[in-house]
């Protein structure tokens, strides 16, 4: 390793999660000299490790759970009282990220890619077109790692309300993956992506759930009708989802903890619970990486960036969820780090196109969307027509015994270019990137009704929505 750090590498990579393992990967494949730079024992960063995969993986065991539940429904008797083993599905969650971990060790041996363990900082401006990187590793051992670009990929963090801290009782989206059992009773603050999926996943198991939310809706980012339709199945389901909700103080109690907040009425309102997850969104990880040394300034710890991923510093790139106004999803990093690695390599490339990106929610039942929003594209001065399928319209929904949500198609009414899809149902998440692939090659109403989908699927439901845009859906 000694011998490597002397090196000066093409790029050196300040963070080891998919922004920054995807840029190295592309770049080692595009024969450039790269060192990846962690400061953990493990490649994956928070995606892998807290965050996309065990989630999924715990959402997966709740939808088998409910399944077992109710397995009766499928014809399947005689299987007596199931019973959770949750140090089996711990232990299942731990196993997939430990294998994707070492796939991505392996990935780096196969790439060429250096990587070095230890806590990154930039020194100071470059000298001759070269960027130094103080490394301190986890013994205390320090290096420097010398790169003619610097590609910086440290993600975020979960953010938590003033005064407070993680603990057993007041949780982050990383103390609630490892408790050592699942709670009864539950209260998620914050009605995005991780507050609705672990609603949904601890609601599977049993849990009483609350739900609150400072804003109008639920999924604010989402389709006013996709926030509309999950409020609703969410109500069915059991889960207690109050909207237009102020919290004004969380405190321990004797058994759990009790929240305190004024609804939208304007009423003071208390709920108590054996666990609090706190999920109101997450910081970028720009603090002590030495931004002031090289003289680049964030706004509320984000980074800006041209096209091409670049920040105002010759040389230095920024990537994931440390870009301001760049979603913080991993796919938009891996993107982004696959973007900057061609720029450096000069290869052909094309910028992330930030009204092509999936939003994906892996709820129950699930959201994936890209594009406009109805609401969006009438304020962007489109004539917009929509069209509507819901799901009890379609056969393959029928056969897994999910019928809820629904696919809607938000075009342009002149031209009938497909300005949006917003997706809620069975399988949405895989759905969604033909949205993405429509839109992208500027896809019309008029071509995709001719496009034929396979019979029975899920998948079908969009060339039924393609069709009600003309009113002319076959199914329903």
């Amino acid at each position: 390793m000694a011998d490597a750090l002397e090196t000066v590498f093409d790029i050196a990579i300040l963070g080891g999660g998919p922004a920054g393992y995807t840029a190295a990967i592309r770049a080692g494949q595009y024969g450039l000299k790269v060192a990846l730079i962690e400061a953990t024992d493990k490649l994956g960063g928070t995606c892998l490790h807290w965050g996309c995969i065990p989630t999924k993986a715990l959402l997966f065991n709740a939808e088998v759970w409910e399944h077992v539940q109710h397995a009766a429904e499928f014809g399947i008797e005689n299987l007596g009282t199931p019973t959770l083993n949750w140090q089996r599905v711990l232990d299942r969650k731990s196993g997939i990220t430990l294998k994707h971990a070492k796939g991505l060790d392996f990935l780096m041996k196969k790439n060429k890619v250096t990587v070095v363990r230890g806590y990154g900082r930039l020194t100071g401006p470059a000298q001759e077109g070269v960027h130094a990187l103080a490394v301190t590793a986890p013994d205390g051992a320090a290096s420097v790692v010398c790169a003619r670009n610097v590609f910086l990929a440290t993600g975020s963090d979960a953010k938590l309300l003033p005064g407070l801290k993680p603990d057993d009782r007041i949780l982050t989206n990383m103390e609630i993956l490892t408790l050592p059992e699942p709670p009864k009773s539950l209260i998620v603050i914050g009605a995005g992506a991780v507050g609705v999926e672990f609603s949904s996943i601890f609601r599977s198991f049993g849990a009483s759930v609350t739900l609150l939310e400072f804003l109008p809706r639920l999924v604010s980012n989402e389709d006013a009708e996709i926030s509309k339709e999950l409020a609703r199945v969410f109500k069915k389901r059991g889960i207690d989802a109050s909207t237009g909700a102020r919290v004004e103080s969380v405190q321990r109690t004797d058994s759990g903890v009790c929240v305190d907040f004024t609804d939208s009425n304007g009423r003071l309102q208390s709920v108590e619970a054996e666990k609090v997850l706190i999920a109101v969104g997450r910081a970028p990880r720009t603090a002590d990486i030495g931004l002031d040394a090289v003289g680049l300034a964030t706004d509320r710890g984000y980074l800006a960036v041209n096209e091409w991923m670049e920040t105002a510093v010759p040389g230095i790139y920024a990537l994931g969820d440390i870009v301001a106004g760049l979603p913080q999803l991993a796919h938009v990093g891996s993107m982004a780090g696959m973007v900057a690695a061609a720029r450096v390599a000069g290869r052909p490339a094309r910028p992330i196109r930030r009204n092509r990106i999936p939003a994906c929610t892996y709820t129950e039942p699930q959201i994936g969307s890209a594009g406009m929003t109805e609401e969006a594209a009438r304020a962007a001065g489109h004539e917009v027509k929509v069209g509507k399928f819901p799901f009890a319209g379609n056969s393959k929904a029928t056969i897994l015994g999910t019928h809820d949500g629904f696919v809607k198609i938000v075009a342009d009414a002149k031209y009938g270019e497909i300005l949006g899809v917003h997706i809620l149902g069975p399988g949405a998440t895989e759905i969604i990137a033909e949205a993405v692939a429509v839109m992208e090659l500027e896809g019309t109403v008029d071509e995709m009704i001719f496009s034929i989908h396979a019979h029975p699927t899920l998948a079908e439901a969009m060339l039924d929505a393609y069709a009600a845009v003309e009113g002319m859906a076959i199914n329903a």
